[in-house]
């Protein structure tokens, strides 16, 4: 009793000393087996490199042969006596014959036009036929020199049968040109296939009856074009079997379709030279059993050696492990009665070792600690689950709210009196009103999801259409967004009709939308058409009475009736007066209907600028005399620019008599020209009274005036400036002002330069 009570004292010191001893061991064995597996492995990577050995040699045997022919085929292509046209057909067709007998794997020679029609061919064959269709004949003239194995067609029937399979052969072709380099034909050859027989026979003979080994030859397509009679011309992957594209060769075990595996060793073709190569991949297999033979004989010899350590130290262990075990299966006893709630803590064994004792308390402690956590988590679990029931209640209040607004936008979408439709960032409709489907006659359920380019935009917008969704999806931005723009669609009848549309975008990254209600005006577009035409018949029909009544009341006023009392005289003036302000607002009129309807007619050319300029200054002298103020010109350059002479006369005849007119007498107007970077600037400053405030935003519409006491007291048609606006911007420039209340206007117009 005391001995056994000293080893308790002793601890578990004592047992982990003699758990080494056995670790040693084991340590052992395990070493001895990693060697053995190591050993195995390598053995496997030499038979393995072996046959990757086996189909390297072959892939670079193929591709040197390929080159020789690739070679010499070129250069027969570049053989004056084949070529020429000054060598007659039968010298040519004898020097065909003799390259044919210098290479017996040449099935065929021959030389076409540029037509694809064969001149002269070994032995005559297929002389006169058309060859533009076949692959060697076009690919030689895109730059292909090479095509791949296929069976013959048009040489079938012409060739000798000696082994009754199939011809096949591997085409080479190059094209011949004249000394210009001018293309006149293709010279082309096709190679007999029974030349990779007899070079993969060459390497595989001498191994193939000792080692069983296998070659096939696979195109980059996947078929096998050379191998064992069941496979050849079947179709397999090379992804499945683990050959990676970009692995030129090595080795795998591979499962084939007969159900056997094999060890597979592979070679990619990479071409010779400038010969690009075809893709082909050789593989070398042998079966599994017959490969690993060797590694499978070591691997026995280390398992039955194993094995017997094993059990030798496996008894060794087992008697150890119980005495150490013995004690803790006490402790888990125990320990499972306080998980089954049969005990609240683990009881204290007496015989055993002093780590078990601290083991026994520590555990104690954890029981302890975990009964403490347990009641606390009972409570914590109550908590959340009434706080997992209140956010529930919320989210089901949040979620009604969103539906009710969901039902509250679709209703005012159908209810609205525009259509409204909604296109995802695709260009695919997602929403389509009732309005819509009145608009343009498709139905709701027709319409989304399908492209709106096909639904409503006329053939010639489309292209543009899917130019502007380019560039939104590589910029993210679109200028059409929140402008109310006109445009023309097309309804389910194919009757185009002008819409105002409104774009808007909605919602962010995958939800967004493009958002568009779209407005028929087509009765609008006929009214204003009504109105044009109005406005220029009435215009053309004043312009013919008013240009007599003009002239006539020049004459008079020049005195070509007499002199008249300084009543009549004053009348007269007056008269005039009035008649040259209605024949300005005529021609104004006809001006803005032409720049509407698009028919005013420009003769833009490169021209010096100051030119111009002056002559408008002096069609405004008499005007400017007329109100006592001077006008001056400061140009500090002299350069060429793209404009049409009168039109620009016009922009700046109007501009100038408008500064005239509102100057104080004795005044100065100055004419500046200016170079701004790569535009020309005209500036014509006036110190009259200044524009109002309120006025200025809408100064460039038509028929617009700061007020009617103004229109009395200096005259004007309100249309001045708004043809200045549309003759600037048809130049490719801008028009703008500065004014300031009590100190004057200035107006500029910037022109692009000459380029």
């Amino acid at each position: 009793m005391n001995i056994k009570k000293s080893i308790y004292d002793r601890g578990l010191g004592a047992y982990l000393a003699l758990a080494f001893s056995l670790m040693t061991v084991v340590l052992t064995l395990i070493l001895v087996e990693v060697i053995g597996v190591f050993a195995t492995q390598q053995v496997k990577s030499n038979i393995g490199n072996g046959l990757a050995e086996l189909a390297l040699q072959t892939s670079d045997k193929l591709d040197r042969g390929m080159y020789e022919r690739f070679r010499e085929v070129r250069l027969m292509s570049l053989r004056s006596d084949l070529t020429s046209s000054q060598v007659d057909v039968a010298e040519k067709r004898q020097v065909l014959d003799e390259r044919q007998q210098t290479y017996g794997y040449y099935a065929w020679i021959g030389l076409t036009d540029i037509n694809g029609k064969v001149l002269v061919s070994t032995r005559k064959m297929l002389e006169g036929a058309d060859v533009s269709q076949r692959p060697w004949f076009r690919n030689a003239l895109q730059g292909k020199n090479v095509g791949d194995v296929h069976e013959a067609v048009l040489l079938a029937k012409l060739l000798p049968d000696t082994n009754n399979e199939p011809k096949r052969f591997v085409d080479v072709a190059f094209p011949y040109a004249n000394r210009d380099g001018q293309p006149l034909g293709v010279l082309g050859v096709h190679l007999s296939w029974q030349w990779a027989r007899e070079v993969e026979q060459s390497i595989m003979q001498p191994l193939a009856t000792r080692r069983q080994v296998e070659a096939l030859i696979v195109n980059d397509s996947g078929t096998i074009l050379l191998g064992p009679t069941s496979l050849r011309d079947t179709q397999i992957s090379m992804e499945p079997y683990g050959i990676a594209s970009d692995l030129s060769s090595g080795f795998r075990v591979l499962k084939w379709s007969d159900g056997r595996e094999y060890l597979v060793g592979f070679s990619k073709s990479q071409g010779y030279a400038d010969y690009p190569g075809l893709g082909w991949t050789v593989l070398v297999r042998q079966n599994i059993d017959d490969a690993y033979a060797p590694v499978k004989r070591i691997q026995r010899r280390v398992l039955w050696s194993g094995i017997a350590l094993a059990l030798l130290f496996s008894l060794l262990g087992w008697v150890v492990a119980r005495r150490i075990a013995q004690p803790m299966r006490a402790l888990a006893d125990s320990a499972q009665k306080v998980q089954l709630r049969e005990a609240t803590e683990i009881a204290v064994l007496d015989a055993s070792y002093s780590e078990v004792h601290q083991l026994t308390a520590s555990l104690n402690a954890l029981v302890d600690n975990l009964l403490h956590k347990e009641a606390a988590l009972k409570e914590l679990n109550q908590s959340l689950e009434q706080r997992v029931q209140q956010r529930t209640r919320e989210l089901e209040d949040a979620l009604a709210s969103v539906r009710a607004n969901e039902a509250r936008i679709r209703t005012i979408i159908e209810t609205a009196q525009d259509a409204f439709v909604g296109v995802d960032l695709n260009g695919s409709i997602t929403d389509w009103n009732s309005r819509a489907e009145q608009m343009f006659g498709w139905t709701s359920k027709e319409a989304i999801g399908r492209p709106l380019i096909q639904l409503v935009v006329p053939e010639r917008f489309r292209n543009s259409y899917a130019g502007a969704m380019n560039i939104f999806h590589r910029t993210g931005e679109i200028n059409l967004l929140n402008q109310r723009l006109e445009r023309l669609v097309v309804n389910r009848d194919g009757k185009e009709f002008p819409v105002e549309v409104t774009i808007g975008l909605a919602g962010e990254k995958d939800t967004a939308f493009f958002s568009a209600f779209l407005h028929d005006i087509s009765e609008r577009k006929k009214v204003e058409q009504m109105k044009n035409e109005f406005i220029s018949t009435v215009s053309h029909e004043l312009r013919t009475p008013l240009t007599a009544i003009r002239a006539s009341l020049s004459m008079l006023v020049d005195g070509m009736a007499g002199e008249l009392p300084a009543d009549v005289q004053g009348l007269l003036d007056i008269s005039y007066k009035s008649c040259e302000r209605l024949v300005r607002l005529v021609n104004d009129v006809l001006d803005i209907e032409k720049i509407e309807s698009g028919n005013m007619e420009f003769h833009i050319r490169k021209q010096p600028l100051l030119p111009v300029v002056r002559h408008a200054m002096e069609t405004i002298d008499a005007y400017a005399r007329q109100y006592r103020v001077n006008v001056q010109l400061d140009a500090d350059i002299e350069m060429d620019v793209p404009v049409d002479h009168d039109r620009m006369i016009q922009v700046l005849h109007n501009l100038l008599s408008n500064a005239i007119k509102f100057s104080p007498p004795e005044a100065t107007v100055q004419l500046l020209i200016r170079q701004m970077n790569d535009r020309v600037r005209l500036s014509v400053i006036d110190h009259g009274a200044g524009i109002p405030a309120k006025f200025r935003n809408r100064i460039f519409q038509k028929f617009a005036q700061a007020d009617s006491t103004d229109s009395r007291q200096k005259g004007g048609t309100g249309l001045g400036l708004s043809i200045c606006k549309s003759i600037v911007e048809e130049h490719g420039g801008t028009i703008s002002f500065e004014s300031e209340a009590g100190q004057g206007t200035v107006f500029h117009v910037d022109l692009p330069m000459a380029v």
